[in-house]
């Protein structure tokens, strides 16, 4: 019996997805999710307005689609800066290491911040249409965030390296003093990368002299 190789229609399913996001994305922060109609969002993508509905239903839950892609695109950027500077090998190079390491993650994923016309148009939509997503009320992907750091710190405290009991509760106080600061300036200050990687090393060294282990 010969197989049949279903990725080709996978990879044409994903292909529309993407871009059906993308020009929602778009028009969303163009002209504002309410004057954006599934019509045009259709005929930016490139695909029938029924492919459109088959997707995802009607507009709200297309406008919840574009920002839970851009959370899942920012969780996985997370884990790759997490392994990329923050591996596990680092506990062999006591404190200078990890501080080195802390602020190279930060000012990396304030690169990120700054630069991702995906996130950024995220957080615009979600504080225009908060009510409208009342799904990212303890959204799994706002755990994953968490989760990422958390593990990587809970790993540090048992090499010694960061005092802590909760490392749920210290993910929490890093985002606070990193992420969320840069969430919190003005619109056009969080594109200026040198600001914005400013912000992020400045909350990386709060959070290590908070959580760093004291010399005795």
């Amino acid at each position: 019996m010969t197989m049949i190789d279903a990725s080709p229609v996978r990879r044409g399913q994903e292909q529309k997805r993407s871009a059906i996001l993308t020009a929602a994305r778009e028009l969303f922060v163009e002209v504002g999710v309410e004057r954006s109609s599934m019509d045009a969002v259709s005929a930016r993508a490139g695909v029938s307005k029924r492919t459109v509905y088959d997707y995802y239903g009607d507009k709200r839950r297309l406008l919840l689609g574009v920002v839970e892609n851009a959370g899942e695109t920012a969780v996985s950027t997370l884990r790759e800066l997490a392994e990329k500077h923050l591996p596990d090998a680092i506990a062999l190079d006591a404190h200078g290491g990890l501080h080195r390491a802390v602020s190279a993650f930060a000012a990396e994923l304030g690169g990120f911040l700054a630069t991702s016309t995906n996130y950024a148009a995220a957080i615009k939509l979600i504080s225009e249409n908060e009510s409208l997503l009342p799904e990212l009320e303890d959204h799994p992907l706002d755990r994953a965030h968490a989760d990422v750091l958390a593990e990587r710190f809970a790993h540090f405290a048992s090499a010694g390296l960061l005092e802590l009991d909760d490392p749920g509760l210290a993910a929490e106080h890093f985002h606070a003093l990193t992420t969320l600061r840069v969430l919190n300036e003005p619109a056009r200050r969080r594109t200026d990368a040198e600001r914005v990687r400013q912000i992020m090393t400045d909350g990386a060294d709060a959070f290590l002299r908070a959580y760093g282990r004291q010399a005795e």
